[in-house]
This record gives structure tokens, C-alpha cells and sequence, in this order.
């Protein structure tokens, strides 16, 4: 069923080693290596870009088993959605928001948000579904979740929930055969990194930065 609704993007496009890698794979990867420079960059485009990519490898998620996963490009279109706004209007008076820093309120929303959802997602994954990794799963996509509520609030600290993800999705993804997307994030590793440096370097550039409330 799943393969005759998306047709070509699960066309195999070459073969690493023995895996076929498809053409949403492909499409995945540029397109999601776009977005995370764009981020880098604080350009407004990668909400549109970030749109498209979540799309795709949402398929590409459904099919390979990873059912939380695939979920959590829905909510990303989302926050998608919610953070193209927020940039553009979500500063004071309707203004294009700046890099903030996380304030300990939002930290400890967010710590008890990534807890909860990790749970229940677990708990989801293993009653309901094959999922063949349901903790690891669920982990990240609650992980996912809270870094990009940072992204969207431009807050600096959502870097290091990335790459908290990036570390744990390497592997993950190279066990379930999804080479191509594993290499991906190893690209988003790095980028990370970079994003998280030039959003401090923004954020020391500006005289009096108050922490978010």
C-alpha cells in the first residue's frame, strides 16, 4: 500500500554495499542538509525547505519501520508552520525574533516534556507496532521534538539537543539499513556544531541579551 502511494521516491536510485538507497533517501538528504545550513544561517527559507524534507522522509520513516519517526514529520510541519511566524513576527512588537538564550523555566519544562513523551511513545511503540528499536525511537523523536521548540524560539541552547540527536540517530539509522540518511546526520553533526557557534556569536554581539522568559 505504502509503496504504491509514494511510487518513485522508493525507486532505488544505486546501492550502497547490498541496501538499495531510494530516491526519497536522496531527496532527503539535499534537501535536509539545505535546511540545517539555512538554520545556520537564521534564513527564513529553511522553514519552507525544512517543509519539504520532513514530507519525505516521513515516507521514508513508514517504510523502513520507523513508526515514531514518521509521526514526528507531521508535528514538524507543525512547528515548521509555527516557527516560519515566529521568526518573521515573534520578537518584541511583532519584530523578527533574535537568538535568545533558554531560560531555567523552559529548561525544566523541557527536560520533563522529553522524560514524558519518551515514556509513552516507548510504552506506544512496544504495545502497538514492530517497532524493531521502540526506546531509541522514541527517545529521539522526543528529542527532536524539544530542538526544534528551540529552533523555533531561536533559542541558542536547541543546538545541543541536536547534537545530543545526531549522536544517537547515527547508529540508529546504520542499524536499520538507512545508510545514506545515517551519513546525513553525520553532515548534520557538523552543521550543528557550526550552528551552535555562530548562534553564540550572535548572541555575544548584542549588548544586553535578556534570557527568554
Amino acid at each position: 500500500m505504502l509503496h504504491d502511494l509514494v511510487g518513485p521516491l522508493l525507486e532505488p536510485a544505486f546501492t550502497l554495499g547490498e541496501t538499495p538507497t531510494s530516491w526519497g533517501e536522496v531527496l532527503g538528504f539535499v534537501t535536509g542538509v539545505l535546511t540545517v545550513w539555512l538554520v545556520v544561517r537564521q534564513h527564513i527559507a529553511n522553514w519552507g525547505v525544512g517543509i519539504v524534507n520532513v514530507v519525505i522522509l516521513g515516507l521514508i520513516f513508514l517504510d523502513g519501520g520507523l513508526y515514531a519517526d514518521a509521526s514526528l514529520q507531521i508535528v514538524y510541519v507543525v512547528l515548521g508552520l509555527y516557527g516560519w511566524w515566529a521568526w518573521l513576527y515573534g520578537g518584541e512588537n511583532r519584530t523578527e525574533r533574535l537568538v535568545q538564550r533558554t531560560s531555567r523555566g523552559e529548561w525544566a519544562g523541557v527536560a520533563v516534556g522529553i522524560v514524558a513523551a519518551t515514556g509513552v511513545m516507548t510504552w506506544v511503540l512496544v504495545s502497538f507496532t514492530e517497532s524493531t528499536v521502540p526506546f531509541w525511537d522514541a527517545l529521539t523523536t522526543a528529542l527532536s521534538l524539544a530542538a526544534t521548540y528551540g529552533q523555533c524560539r531561536k533559542l541558542v541552547e536547541s543546538w545541543v539537543l541536536w547534537i545530543t540527536v545526531d549522536l544517537i540517530y547515527v547508529p540508529l539509522y546504520a542499524y536499520k539499513g538507512l545508510y545514506l540518511t545515517g551519513a546525513l546526520y553525520v553532515i548534520f553533526l557538523g552543521l550543528c556544531v557550526a550552528g551552535l557557534r555562530a548562534w553564540w556569536r550572535d548572541l555575544a554581539g548584542r549588548a544586553g541579551v535578556p534570557v527568554a522568559a
